[in-house]
């Protein structure tokens, strides 16, 4: 198994929220697109809720999320995985992107969003405890992949409505909030 490695971030200066997945699955790295597998529901679900028409061209779709303040990004930078499921991810090759630098270049993100529990799972061991970012707020969303289908894209994009509102866990300590949503 030879490593493979996620795209650069989408963001620019106005970004003021971060959406992160894990890892990019195979369809998306053979497209060099975000989210390209036809049955995930990310871009559908960002239709609904910012001014996105999930079957416009790649290119309109980013255009798009940066316009609505959204930046997009994976936790790993690189890692060795079987097919496409984060429960396949090497644990051992784990290498994350550089957060630091990232954070730096945009200060305007207050909160973080996790697209599943293996984003969250991953930033919170290999990330998290090298940065001192305090006034990030973190909430992990109901994956958008297919292989979550014990979600109907209604449940998941009840949950995902919360990226409209900038705030979303204000006065929670960071960290706590992370495990809002699987309450529900």
């Amino acid at each position: 198994m030879s490593y493979i490695y996620s795209f650069p971030p989408i963001a620019d200066a106005r970004a003021t929220l971060l959406i992160l997945g894990s890892m990019p699955g195979e369809a998306s790295l053979r497209a060099g697109e975000y989210y390209a597998h036809p049955r995930n529901h990310f871009w559908r679900m960002l239709g609904t809720l910012i001014p996105l028409d999930p079957a416009a061209p790649y290119a309109q779709r980013i255009a798009a999320l940066k316009a609505s303040h959204i930046a997009l990004w994976d936790v790993l930078h690189g890692c060795k995985r079987a097919g496409s499921l984060d429960a396949n991810i090497d644990k051992a090759s784990h290498i994350p992107n550089d957060f630091a630098a990232f954070f730096a270049q945009h200060a305007n993100i207050t909160h973080v969003f996790f697209n599943g529990s293996a984003a969250e799972q991953i930033f919170r061991r290999k990330v998290l405890p090298f940065l001192n970012l305090p006034h990030l707020v973190y909430l992990r969303l109901p994956s958008t992949s297919p292989a979550n289908a014990s979600y109907s894209f209604e449940r998941k994009l009840e949950a995902w409505q919360l990226i409209l509102q900038r705030d979303a866990g204000s006065g929670v300590e960071a960290g706590e909030e992370l495990q809002f949503l699987q309450r529900n």
